[in-house]
């Protein structure tokens, strides 16, 4: 009967294209404000679009609707036990190809790859620190990593779309125990850091793949010195409407 999920645009884009390579429908549930980069590239995969507010209540709301109306499969994009163990395989990877690393960084939203990569550095590398990146404008993964307590967030403000979710209750158990740190930067910091990916490597990412980058950036004394590995999560842009 096919697969749902709710996606800012890479899990949807993920889902959708497992859906085409199964022969079964997909359903993507997105927020109203998705990039048109995003959207494209979900139904490019054949994935259906269907729009809901920019809140998660509404994405949980609008996705339970679909799954009741269409009978499908709902793959959460986060809270998930076997998405975690795939999101996994980005810094298993990395682990494998490059010599040691003292400290992987990765951007924070609903936590899947935050999660999957303590788990890969706990198994493959246990002297490597990891540190997840967030935006001030939701960061409810840093105050929940303060505090201990699993919090939301009430409202979202940030260029990172790709972030916008919140934390969920399988990915906080898991950096509760294995994560180094969770470090927040400004929108400002990381449509600097964008810009400076764009200009000096040249390669195409969008604003919340930025966030890990500009952590480096504002704290360059903390890691000077040291072996990085920042894992780049996404290049879906509206290139008729970039931030800098």
């Amino acid at each position: 009967k096919g697969l749902a999920t709710h996606s800012s645009g890479n899990h949807g884009q993920a889902v959708a294209a497992m859906a085409q390579a199964l022969g079964v429908p997909a359903y993507i549930v997105m927020p109203e404000n998705s990039t048109k980069a995003k959207v494209a590239a979900v139904q490019g995969y054949g994935g259906e679009v269907i729009y809901c507010e920019s809140t998660q209540a509404a994405r949980e709301a609008t996705l339970q609707r679909v799954v009741e109306e269409k009978g499908a499969y709902f793959i959460h994009p986060y809270d998930d036990w076997d998405v975690i163990a795939g999101q996994a395989t980005c810094a298993k990877e990395l682990l494998e190809e490059v010599d040691v690393l003292h400290t992987i960084l990765v951007p924070v939203g609903g936590g899947g790859l935050v999660s999957g990569t303590c788990l890969s550095a706990k198994y493959l590398s246990p002297t490597t620190e990891v540190i997840g990146g967030e935006p001030t404008g939701a960061d409810d993964a840093f105050r929940s990593f303060s505090s201990g307590n699993l919090v939301g967030n009430e409202s979202v403000n940030t260029i990172c779309d790709g972030l916008r979710a919140s934390l969920g209750q399988k990915p906080f158990s898991i950096i509760q125990e294995h994560l180094t740190d969770i470090v927040t930067v400004t929108d400002k910091e990381v449509v600097h850091a964008m810009r400076l990916i764009w200009e000096r490597m040249k390669i195409v990412i969008e604003p919340s793949c930025a966030v890990p980058f500009a952590v480096v950036l504002k704290n360059t004394e903390r890691f000077a010195g040291k072996r990085l590995g920042i894992i780049l999560t996404g290049g879906n842009v509206d290139v008729t409407n970039l931030p800098f």
